[in-house]
């Protein structure tokens, strides 16, 4: 255990200042009660910084950010090395800043050097994915899909496979993940990923989501540039066939809107045609964007107002 000797008020300074329950200066003297015996509670990040240290100052405040977004579920404390030398030499750090995460007592996870705010995100959030309960998990998977929308694809990964760590069944971390991988390319270990969702979820929406979205990603690899098709369609406007294949190639490149236009037309034209794909094709898409998609509203809306006039 650190520190089984405590050292003296004389050498170390005072305690570290009360108030703050979730961002803290730690001392020496009371790191052995605000870190290792806290942590036996929630986690606590240890920030090791100095007054010279030009990176931790700009971590500082991002650290401090990320921990405060937790509620409380994370403690971080503040150690200057300068003034307080001691637990850094027991734990051998060497450069600056470090950052520790404890858990139960002991470092569990960290990091060196400043850091993006979404590298600490994702740390914080395997964190809490660790400890919390059923409320605590669902606000980690819901900030990997945060991470996922605004195109962090590492830290989405980081946060699902964080959750899933603790919860091999968790539907929506599965689809996540399987989403985060199809976003960068690799469809098929998207599929792997989707195979550990039990049979009864089959019809979950999030995994049919994906499931859809993989299907559309894999048909449209194999349709050619959306150029071409779209100068087939130019060139015979009552191709059907080539105007569905354009709509597939437009989702793929997540032209939505463009998408849904094609295959209306198809609609509106011959509502039979390949027996009713274009409306089948449609509700695909409308499965795989999710039903509070924009485009899903707006194109149920119009799909809607064609059938039924």
């Amino acid at each position: 255990m650190l520190l089984n000797q405590p050292s003296s008020p004389a050498q170390n300074g005072a305690d570290a200042p009360a108030g703050d329950d979730v961002v803290i200066d730690v001392t020496t003297r009371s790191f052995m009660k605000d870190v290792v015996e806290e942590s036996r509670t929630r986690p606590v990040l240890v920030d090791f910084w100095a007054p010279w240290c030009g990176p931790c100052k700009q971590l500082t405040p991002i650290i401090e950010k990320v921990v405060r977004e937790a509620k409380g579920k994370v403690r971080l404390a503040k150690m200057n090395t300068d003034e307080h030398p001691a637990v850094a030499q027991q734990l051998g750090i060497q450069s600056l800043p470090t950052v520790y995460a404890f858990v139960n007592g002991q470092p569990v996870d960290g990091f060196m050097g400043a850091q993006p705010e979404t590298q600490v995100k994702a740390l914080v959030d395997r964190l809490v994915a660790g400890a919390g309960g059923a409320d605590d998990m669902a606000e980690v998977v819901a900030s990997g899909e945060a991470a996922l929308t605004e195109g962090d694809l590492v830290g989405a990964a980081e946060i699902f496979a964080a959750v899933l760590a603790e919860e091999p069944a968790n539907l929506k971390a599965i689809a996540g993940l399987a989403r985060t991988q199809l976003s960068a390319g690799n469809a098929e270990q998207a599929r792997a990923t989707l195979a550990l969702a039990p049979e009864t979820a089959a019809n979950d929406g999030a995994i049919a989501a994906v499931r859809a979205a993989i299907e559309l990603e894999e048909a449209a690899s194999a349709l050619g540039d959306v150029k071409e098709l779209e100068a087939k369609v130019a060139a015979n406007p009552l191709d059907h066939q080539a105007r569905f294949d354009l709509a597939v190639a437009l989702a793929a490149h997540d032209k939505r809107e463009e998408a849904v236009d094609e295959l209306l037309a198809i609609v509106r034209k011959d509502r039979n045609w390949n027996d009713d794909g274009a409306r089948k094709q449609l509700v695909q898409f409308f499965e795989a964007w999710g039903p509070t998609d924009e485009h899903t509203i707006a194109g149920r809306r119009r799909l809607s107002s064609i059938l039924f006039a």
